[in-house]
């Protein structure tokens, strides 16, 4: 298991916080996405959010791009060919994340960078077809960092069979590599919000036009949240009488 991490004490908002499993990239580690985010982002954002920071399934078994940046060990959710259409250990890739949520949840959310992030971007639709997540309250809401659609076919299908409605926010890099294909994700859902920056595959700092679009992003969970709390405050009240 990773790290729990949120906003600066003192600046959190009353009330209950919306509840994120983040998934890291590929051979990284919870605690390298927690500098990502938590290091890079405003407290206005990371206040709002309660952020849970998990470690993969698998040991890297090849050598990380964040080697000499930042310190292992380093992870992987699951293994794939040359041409991103066949993996390896994908079904115990999300039964570990299902196990992760009934432990450390209920989660409203995920948030995914990279390979997390193609997971994250994937789980509501293969939640949906009764094939990932059966054991877990539905996914609510998704941020999606540096995101694709899964190449294989057989996955793709499923994952995608339907537009996507869960609330989310996409970051898209003008210069990375999997720009394309994170286009092609945006389009698999329903009224999503997209974030673009200059940068390359990473996790970007937050500008005065991609700060306005994520707190948009979070008043619109907020309510939701509120309310669904709410309505349960009242059966819950109803109940007893």
């Amino acid at each position: 298991m990773g790290s729990l991490g949120g906003g600066e004490e003192g600046a959190r908002p009353a009330g209950r916080r919306p509840r994120f499993l983040c998934l890291h990239g590929f051979r990284t580690s919870g605690e390298i996405m927690r500098k990502q985010v938590v290091g890079k982002w405003p407290a206005d954002v990371t206040a709002r959010l309660d952020l849970v920071f998990a470690d993969a399934p698998f040991p890297a078994e090849g050598k990380s791009d964040v080697e000499g940046i930042f310190d292992p060990p380093y992870y992987e959710w699951f293994q794939f060919d040359k041409d991103f259409t066949e993996y390896r250990n994908f079904d115990e890739c999300l039964n570990y994340i299902e196990e992760l949520m009934i432990k450390d949840g209920p989660f409203d959310g995920l948030m995914g960078f990279s390979q997390g992030s193609i997971l994250s971007g994937a789980l509501p639709g293969l939640q949906e077809q009764g094939l990932a997540l059966t054991r877990v309250p539905k996914i609510k809401y998704l941020i999606i960092i540096g995101g694709a659609k899964f190449q294989s076919p057989t996955v793709a299908e499923k994952a995608y069979a339907n537009k996507i409605k869960c609330p989310s926010v996409h970051f898209l890099g003008d210069t990375d590599f999997l720009k394309t294909h994170g286009e092609k994700l945006i389009e698999s859902f329903e009224d999503p919000f997209i974030v673009r920056h200059p940068k390359g595959h990473t996790v970007p700092r937050l500008d005065e036009k991609s700060l306005e679009v994520m707190l948009r992003f979070l008043d619109k969970i907020e309510k939701e949240t509120a309310l669904e709390h709410s309505s349960a405050d009242v059966d819950e009240k109803e109940m007893r009488l």
